[in-house]
């Protein structure tokens, strides 16, 4: 009986290392790995990304995808994006698209948050975030969303607080849609006052 309960009791305790320490870790590599590749790809084949701009509303999406998956490095998503913009029939699909795009690439940064508090460097910044997400809940997720820049510090902190993840994706959504419309029509707009003729 004694060495049952041992037995079992080994197993958890296994099984719990294995997910505190092993499966965090691994996400926060994963999350390395992909923002290190999106931006060396970047840099390396810059015309890669402008090839996207070619597929309309997928290829904003696409680019919206792989530009906001990248954490703490900026690689020029809002001007892609307004130049996409500003060349489409319809910008404002542009920005629902590019909006929907930027919450999933968002999930990075929630995920890297999620592998655990004791990976994660705590700045003056983070700290900030992480009281306003223990206060308002969503709200702070959904107003920096709407912010073109330091959105990361956000997801990582939401994940690191565990919000649900619907918690974090649906404000990040909604708040990333209304800036990249705004964004988008604003190029578009700006873009035909300049060149009357452009259609």
């Amino acid at each position: 009986m004694d060495i049952e309960n041992s037995q079992k009791s080994g197993r958890t305790g296994l099984l719990g290392w294995l997910k505190k320490r092993i499966i965090p870790l691994a996400g926060l590599l994963v999350v390395i790995a992909i923002t290190g590749g999106i931006f060396y790809f970047y840099k390396q084949y810059p015309g890669r990304i402008d090839e996207l701009k070619t597929y309309g509303y997928l290829g904003a999406f696409i680019i919206s995808i792989i530009l906001n998956a990248t954490i703490i490095l900026p690689v020029g998503n809002m001007a892609i994006m307004m130049a996409v913009g500003a060349t489409m029939p319809s910008p404002a699909i542009v920005g629902l698209v590019g909006g929907l795009g930027a919450a999933i690439g968002e999930m990075t940064g929630y995920i890297a948050g999620r592998s655990g508090r004791d990976l994660i460097a705590k700045s003056k910044m983070y700290n900030r975030v992480e009281g306003w997400l223990r206060r308002w809940g969503m709200l702070p997720i959904f107003v920096f969303s709407m912010v073109p820049f330091f959105f990361d510090v956000v997801g990582i902190a939401a994940g690191a607080l565990r919000v649900p993840l619907w918690r974090f994706f649906v404000p990040c959504w909604l708040g990333r849609t209304i800036l990249y419309v705004v964004m988008v029509m604003a190029a578009n707009w700006g873009l035909k006052s300049l060149i009357p003729w452009f259609h």
